[in-house]
């Protein structure tokens, strides 16, 4: 289990047996030996726990800070300018393969998804046109059963991780928190997989979340050179093999991952940059950019290729496309009216469905820690319930006569795609609602957003599919399979979007199906409360700039009425998986405590000297799980008398690496430098090295010395101890710290030098609100309007 590290070394005094017992049970902080600072949310894992229902394991910090020791120094000092371009170019490379290799496997998923999921519905309408409906029923709903428990026993017995979109996940590792198994070998392929097997099943949800989880995964690999146990140990592979270099090449992989689900490069770049990134600067958007471009130019490729039928149902479909470039978009003040309406509806509804979102997650938690059979059998419950909904909703529908003037598309439709589905309907008449339900998700986005069809939906079959993806979107996200949150989003505003068109039709020149666009990006908005990239992604999507203004007042007017309620789903899942995030914008009321006042309730430090004794690096590993310890030189000085000064921070993995590669002293002695570069490399540095326990160490060398000031970061970030919290915050989180050193105000020889250690933990609000209670009363609420 992974222990959370986040606090420094206190007091060693020992723990009692029944702590021990419990202490699997517990935060591995809360032991006698170190009592916890803040009183600590207990709910933090590295799985989430409403999607998944794994148990609750530890989470760590990463270490994106640069660690600017003696070893790094001298390799910094010593590379040559060739050695510099070859890092700098392999940097380049690995964008490019991040871009390739994501192109490639969306293209794969899309081939796999259109062709199993266009036979099956094919096989469905020949045995509605010879009137076996029993038979057509069975057939798609044994099809949709068996997809739905391949990708279910996937992800409960390899990969639980795979479950669920993946993006809360990237945007906590990618604001420093370390979120273990999510971005493995094993994990990528239960994604891909699973993601084929989940969308072809019919569900309610999309690729687009799974294809940016798989890009990060695509994105990891090649950054640390392979799967852990078969890693490439060339050593400018292993250079990458940091949490700071990881951290920028699991970007390239998000945004590709977006580019991808929906040929957005641009949109995909803005995506990383306002919602999962909290680091950012100009080299990385250039990286970035440079890899959704090759992401799209393989999409294209391959879009060409099967345009001539190599693919078999794979053609223009299968990726969302709706190009209304074409199309004449016009509109007066007047139609500012029904759009400001849309955006409001959707700020209400995103912020409605996030809300029963939640309480769904949390029920599902509950249903989740049942064990794997119940997480089994709520996936396939929801597989038969959308098939019956899928199949059967459609007889509800009155047939339509075809408009014979109508020349967008052959009506009635036979086949799997196209705009008038014939289903049970007689020669010359088409079915609404089988056109909108049985088809593909892409191929229903593609109908409802279709343009220059007035009269092609009725009321009635627009409200049943409004109310149905509703229900459909609220009960299948959150099962035991890869899913998307984009697509069913869509789907909802769409609909509300397209009857808002249909009521508005009189009074506005703006098509229909403009109105459904507009819809779909108001519910986005109003539940992911994303605005730029949102608004460049449907830009890149309908291929037509007349659409801009009325689109970025829609998605303003949405966010800003869904901020007034609820945070975005995106936190709420971050939230519900106990995942350590730390929000942009500090509390109000963080501005009225101080660092220092933080420091004060924490436990006397534990701090070791420049040069210690192996027991007592040994002792103070094995009685505490804190990743960093604060190295203390002490001194005489004439006429003043002993004075202690920081030396810097020294991490546990490198007392680890030290222990386990047995650098010790007989005598208590500072090294040379060539002594230290003998032992130890960059390299190895950069590496992670196990647990303590994984160490042996004789009672001999118990007795001998270790020079920790080569191994030490001598510029740790640090703050004044009167430094208020919420200044803090916002220097941890931009800097991408993970240990704050507080110093004091005033010195002396009776003033210790460091005044404690905050954490990510430390800062968080409900940690620092649970150890003063008396800043509730100062506690507004969190968002307003």
């Amino acid at each position: 289990m992974e222990k959370d590290s986040e606090k420094m070394a206190e007091t060693t005094t020992t723990s009692n047996t029944e702590e021990q017992t419990n202490q699997q049970e517990r935060d591995p902080e809360s032991n006698s030996l170190h009592q916890p600072l803040l009183k600590r949310n207990r709910t933090l894992s590295s799985s989430p726990l409403a999607l998944v229902g794994t148990k609750v394991s530890y989470i760590e910090s990463l270490d994106y800070e640069i660690n600017e020791n003696d070893l790094f120094k001298h390799d910094w000092r010593t590379r040559s300018q060739a050695q510099v371009l070859q890092y700098v170019f392999i940097k380049w490379l690995l964008a490019f393969l991040v871009g390739l290799l994501t192109g490639l496997i969306a293209t794969l998923i899309n081939l796999a998804v259109e062709n199993i999921a266009g036979y099956k519905l094919l096989a469905v309408v020949k045995y509605i046109e010879k009137e076996r409906y029993m038979m057509g029923f069975f057939f798609m709903t044994g099809v949709n059963f068996i997809l739905t428990l391949v990708a279910t026993l996937l992800c409960v017995f390899f990969a639980p991780t795979a479950a669920g979109p993946g993006i809360p996940e990237i945007k906590a590792y990618l604001n420093g928190v370390d979120t273990p198994n999510m971005y493995g070998a094993t994990t990528m392929f239960v994604k891909i997989i699973g993601s084929i097997g989940a969308v072809a099943a019919g569900l309610d949800l999309g690729k687009e979340g799974p294809l940016v989880h798989i890009g990060a995964c695509i994105a990891s690999l090649l950054g640390q050179g392979g799967p852990d146990n078969y890693r490439i140990r060339w050593k400018w592979i292993r250079y990458f093999n940091n949490d700071r270099d990881r951290r920028d090449i699991i970007t390239c992989g998000a945004s590709s991952g977006v580019c991808a689900a929906f040929r957005a490069p641009v949109g995909g770049v803005l995506f990383a940059l306002e919602e999962v990134a909290t680091w950012w600067r100009s080299a990385l958007l250039w990286r970035t950019f440079f890899s959704t471009a090759v992401v799209v130019v393989v999409l294209r490729a391959f879009m060409e290729y099967c345009k001539s039928g190599e693919c078999g149902l794979f053609g223009e479909g299968g990726l969302i496309m709706f190009d209304v470039s074409g199309v004449s978009v016009n509109y007066h003040v007047v139609d500012l009216i029904p759009v400001t309406v849309i955006g409001i509806i959707g700020g209400v509804l995103g912020s409605l469905y996030n809300y029963a979102l939640h309480k769904v997650l949390r029920l599902y938690n509950l249903i989740n820690e049942k064990g794997k059979l119940a997480k089994i059998l709520l996936s396939l419950s929801v597989s038969l319930f959308t098939s019956a909904c899928l199949y059967g909703l459609p007889f509800l529908a009155s047939c339509t006569p075809c408009d014979p003037s109508s020349v967008n598309s052959e009506c009635p439709t036979t086949g799997r795609m196209g705009n008038f589905k014939k289903f049970n309907c007689p020669k010359g008449h088409y079915n609404d609602l089988a056109t909108l339900l049985l088809t593909t998700n892409d191929d229903a986005v593609r109908n409802i957003f279709s343009t220059n069809t007035p009269s092609e939906y009725r009321v009635f079959s627009l409200v049943i599919f409004f109310i149905l993806y509703c229900i459909l979107g609220l009960f299948t996200f959150g099962i035991a399979i890869p899913s998307g949150l984009f697509l069913p989003i869509i789907l909802i505003g769409s609909a509300y979007g397209r009857l808002l068109g249909m009521a508005m039709g009189p009074y506005t020149t703006i098509d229909q199906g403009l109105f459904a666009v507009l819809g779909a990006a108001s519910l986005m908005a109003g539940s992911m409360r994303m605005t730029v990239s949102l608004c460049v992604i449907f830009l890149e999507l309908t291929n037509n700039l007349l659409l801009l203004p009325i689109t970025m007042l829609v998605l303003l007017i949405s966010k800003s009425v869904g901020d007034c309620f609820n945070p975005s789903i995106y936190e709420i899942i971050l939230d519900l998986k106990g995942l350590p995030f730390l929000e942009a914008h500090p509390e109000p009321w963080m501005r009225n405590i101080t660092v220092g006042e933080l420091a004060d309730i924490k436990p006397p430090l534990v701090t070791l000297s420049g040069i210690e004794k192996v027991g007592r690096i040994v002792e103070v590993l094995r009685n505490t799980t804190h990743n960093a310890f604060a190295i203390i030189d002490t001194s005489m000085v004439p006429t003043v008398g002993q004075m202690s000064e920081v030396h810097g921070l020294v991490l546990r993995a490198h007392l680890l690496l030290v222990l386990k590669k047995k650098w010790f002293l007989q005598e208590r002695r500072r090294t040379e430098e060539w002594e230290v570069r003998e032992k130890f490399t960059w390299v190895d540095v950069a590496e992670r090295w196990g647990t303590i326990e994984e160490v042996a160490v004789t009672k001999e060398e118990m007795e001998m010395y270790v020079d920790l000031h080569p191994l030490t970061n001598t510029t740790p970030y640090t703050v004044v101890e009167t430094m208020s919290v919420a200044k803090a915050l916002v220097q941890f989180r931009q800097v991408g710290l993970r240990h704050m050193l507080v110093l004091p105000k005033y010195h002396g020889p009776s003033v210790p030098p460091v005044v404690g250690i905050l954490t990510r933990q430390d800062l968080r609000a409900h940690n620092i609100l649970s150890a003063f209670p008396h800043l509730e009363k100062s506690h507004a609420s969190k968002k307003g309007c």
